[in-house]
């Protein structure tokens, strides 16, 4: 059984994702969407995270990842301007209707707008300071994994019952543990905002929409390489997290005292084309236009095919100008390497009539007790 550590504070869970969140209606956010262009001055409000864990602090190889860096701890990086603008793109009627998307892990996102009706978000993920900041912190020079990924939302709204009854279910659990002779042990969240997963990209960086003032929890629980689970805390309005959630199975714990809690992720790459790209599909797949999806993940693929190609080609030119001996072996394996890119992204790209909406395998996990875990939770959905 795994043991539980903090990286800060300690998790308490809060009411249940609500599915059926009608937008801007429902929070009072006007949907009179004004023309806001990015400024990096007025709209960044970055301070430097008071620590980032490397992948050995969790307990990973040096060989695990893009980065040496695994997870920072929250810290400030949009202004509060810039957090309101998001949150009427966000929550506008359009991006409701064409945009929103559930799953087995979350039960209401928004993803693939940013390009089409969010343009203070595009710019604000695609912008060189912001990217500067996110990558400094990843220890990688990173780029928007695609413009599909930018600005992905995940979101919930409680009513005053559902907070109520959340606050009775903890209380009742306290006291149920503390009958029981095991006070002080941590609370096993059961029903996560986001449950157990491995991203599909390299890295990604967690952005606090919601005003937390008075919330209790909302922390993301970690699975270090040794099979602990630790708690990041969670981010405040405007705060962000970042994480090599690739490589680090983790889920978004739920958080008490609010009436919404509304997330930002935005997924990223390595810039270079030499760097190895783990990238998989296999928890956006199922939430997503796989006409746009694909499009785009052979797009940057191609393109980082064409760039190692270029350079192979030229490195070969300047060996043979330099009358040095043709390098055989390192060309064989030159091309196996490329053949295995293309078989990854073949297996990556799915038939569409065998992609079914909202479902999601377990290949994205790593641990075989996460995989039985959600394997009889399952059956019991079933049942």
């Amino acid at each position: 059984m795994a043991t539980v550590g903090t990286l800060s504070s300690t998790p308490i869970p809060d009411p249940l994702v609500h599915p059926d969140f009608d937008g801007a209606k429902a929070l009072g956010t006007s949907n009179t969407l004004e023309k806001v262009s990015f400024d990096p001055f007025k709209h960044l409000n970055h301070t430097p995270p008071s620590k980032v864990y490397s992948m050995e602090e969790l307990g990973y190889p040096e060989s695990c990842g893009v980065s040496p860096n695994g997870v920072s701890e929250p810290f400030p990086l949009f202004s509060a301007e810039a957090i309101q603008q998001m949150r009427k793109e966000v929550l506008s009627d359009e991006v409701f209707a064409k945009w929103k998307y559930s799953s087995e892990l979350a039960q209401c996102q928004l993803r693939g707008y940013a390009a089409d009706c969010a343009p203070f978000i595009y710019d604000t993920w695609k912008h060189p300071e912001t990217l500067a900041i996110i990558s400094k912190i990843a220890g990688v020079d990173l780029v928007p994994a695609m413009d599909f990924e930018i600005g992905h939302v995940n979101l919930a709204v409680y009513s005053e019952e559902e907070k109520n009854k959340a606050l009775n279910e903890m209380v009742e659990k306290a006291n149920r543990a503390t009958d029981e002779g095991v006070s002080g042990c941590p609370w096993e969240d059961d029903d996560p905002i986001v449950d157990w997963h491995t991203d599909s990209y390299p890295f990604v960086c967690v952005t606090m929409l919601s005003d937390c003032t008075g919330m209790i929890g909302g922390e993301t629980a970690l699975r270090k390489g040794n099979g602990e689970v630790v708690k990041v805390r969670g981010p405040q309005m405007g705060y962000a997290v970042i994480l090599q959630g690739r490589y680090i199975e983790h889920r978004a714990l739920r958080a008490l005292g609010g009436s919404e809690r509304i997330s930002m992720v935005t997924s990223f790459r390595p810039r270079a084309s030499l760097i190895k790209d783990d990238t998989v599909l296999t928890t956006v797949r199922p939430i997503s236009d796989l006409g746009e999806l694909y499009l785009q993940f052979a797009e940057y693929r191609f393109e980082m095919l064409q760039d190692r190609l270029r350079d192979a080609n030229k490195l070969m030119r300047d060996q043979q100008r330099a009358r040095r001996p043709f390098d055989t072996l390192r060309l064989k394996q030159f091309i196996r390497e490329q053949i295995e890119f293309l078989e990854h992204m073949d297996k990556e790209i799915v038939q569409d009539d065998k992609v079914v909406a909202g479902m999601v395998d377990d290949s994205h996990l790593i641990s075989e007790e996460l995989k039985l875990e959600r394997s009889k939770k399952r059956r019991v959905a079933v049942a």
